[in-house]
This record gives structure tokens, sequence and C-alpha cells, in this order.
């Protein structure tokens, strides 16, 4: 079953406590919209926040000004695609599912993200998915507005793989074990 959406996740403990990463880089405040039956998801980023990276740099007003850095564009779109494991799949990371990207296809910049009190509108469609009992494979689309302009589009594929004791990581990847 779908969550109601608008959802914030500073609202969902459940949510927050299963991140495998800690809450000050999930970026996204709040699910937006589920539509298409779960393959297409729309999430808001506020740009104010901290965020690695970006607030490293050594800015200047014409040479290189203050922006949202890439690589914080990239982990969350990475983020995304467990928003919609996690509601849309039900794969929880506490029951030993965990996805990790395969493919960056295709990623364009189209604008410079000044951070300020306008959030990037961010959607994530799912082009592709085979949903196994330990294994998911997916392709998103994503596209990310800023005032209303295009700033990232990309297009990612990912691995979701259910690892228990019997099965760690490596060895479900194939490159585990010790020699």
């Amino acid at each position: 079953m779908l969550p109601t959406v608008p959802l914030r996740f500073a609202d969902d403990a459940a949510f927050l406590a299963d991140l495998p990463y800690d809450p000050s880089v999930l970026f996204f405040d709040e699910l937006t919209a589920i539509e298409l039956g779960g393959d297409r998801l729309r999430c808001r980023m506020p740009t104010l926040q901290p965020m690695p990276i970006t607030s490293a740099q050594r800015t200047h007003p014409v040479r290189h000004p203050q922006h949202v850095a890439g690589a914080v564009m990239i982990h969350a779109t990475g983020m995304f695609g467990f928003v919609h494991a996690y509601y849309v799949l039900g794969l929880r990371h506490h029951e030993g599912w965990i996805g990790y990207g395969t493919h960056i296809h295709r990623v364009v910049f189209r604008k410079l993200v000044t951070p300020g009190p306008a959030p990037i509108e961010a959607t994530c469609l799912i082009s592709k998915k085979r949903v196994g009992k330990t294994r998911c494979f997916l392709r998103y689309s994503f596209e990310f507005l800023h005032e209303g302009q295009v700033c990232y589009e990309g297009e990612q594929s990912a691995m979701w793989i259910k690892v228990d004791e019997a099965t760690p990581l490596l060895d479900a990847l194939g490159g585990g074990g010790a020699a």
C-alpha cells in the first residue's frame, strides 16, 4: 500500500531509522507525489541546508559562485532510489535489502543552483524494473527543476540485493570471501 502524500520524512521515524546513511545526507525533506502506480515519484530538496562539498566550496562571485555541488545531486539520486524502494517496493534495509548504483548512463547539469529559499523539485521515473525475491534491478530517469528550469537530468541503474549472515553482500555480488 502506497503512503499518503505529501509525506514529510522528518515525521517518519521508521524510514529515517532504516536509511543506510545518516539522515543529514538524505537532502530531501518531503515526498510530494506518487504517480503511475509508484513508477513516478516527486520529492522536494531544500537548498539552504548544510551540504557536504557545497559547504566546502571556495567561492568567488564571478569565477566560482556558490552552488549545489553536482556530487550532492548524484548522491541525492541514490537516496531517491531508496525512497522508491522503501515506500513503493517495501524493501527494508533492516531486513537485509541494500541497493547500489551500477551504471550512470547519462548525466546533464543544466544550470547552477544557488542555495536559497527556492527548493529543487525532483522527479524520479522508473523506466525498467525486474523484481525478484532476493534481487531487484531498476533503471531510473531523473529530472530536477529549480525555479521552473531543469538543473539536472540523468539516467541511472541500480541493483537491490537481499543479504543475510549466510550470504553477505560481497558473496551475493560474486566478489567476496577471504582468500
